[in-house]
């Protein structure tokens, strides 16, 4: 038995190789078929799909550094204004007159308006703000007034002219007298 497959090893070794590598003409479309398959998927997993990846990378961080640079174009145009505001303010409280107080010019609107009788209170208050001018603040009430009185009055203190504007404000039914009202104001403006 032994000697049986030693000859059947022989013959295996004496066959030809170029005949085990002949191939039928099918078989060798086949193998050409695969290898390029082969090919071609390596060329698109390592070379053209890692391409549009980073290429779309790219698009969305240039995208993304578009829209900072927008935001920092407004942001300038914001800080300019705010700058161009700052001057005119600036300017317009070195025009205001001397010894200018918030206090006294709402009193004297109050008794040009008719008012002045209605003062319930007025606190006055000074605010350190970030920046190089001081909040100055008033807070008042006024009771038992019409709407007409209370219109009269704040149309005298909103002055552009003085930068005193009405921070808020908040109006009720008055309790005692029928068709009158009350109202607190937070009064500002600002000083150097």
């Amino acid at each position: 038995m032994l000697e049986k497959s030693n000859t059947a090893t022989l013959q295996f070794s004496k066959i030809p190789t170029n005949t085990i590598m002949k191939l039928a003409r099918r078989e060798k479309y086949f193998v050409s078929a695969a290898a390029l398959f082969i090919a071609i998927f390596f060329l698109l997993q390592f070379l053209i799909v890692p391409f549009f990846e980073n290429r779309r990378r790219v698009q969305r961080g240039v995208r993304a550094k578009e829209e900072g640079l927008k935001e920092i174009v407004g942001l300038s145009s914001e800080y300019h204004r705010y700058q161009k505001g700052s001057r005119d303010i600036k300017q317009i409280l070195a025009r205001r007159k001397k010894g200018f107080t918030l206090f006294s010019f709402l009193e004297e609107a109050a008794g040009n308006a008719n008012v002045k009788t209605h003062i319930k209170y007025m606190k006055p208050s000074i605010s350190a703000t970030p920046g190089p001018y001081k909040e100055s603040l008033v807070e008042m009430r006024l009771e038992a007034i019409t709407l007409q009185q209370l219109i009269g009055y704040l149309s005298k203190i909103e002055s552009p002219d003085n930068v005193v504007s009405i921070k808020r404000i908040k109006i009720s039914e008055n309790k005692k007298k029928s068709g009158y009202l009350d109202a607190v104001l937070q009064v500002l403006t600002f000083r150097s």
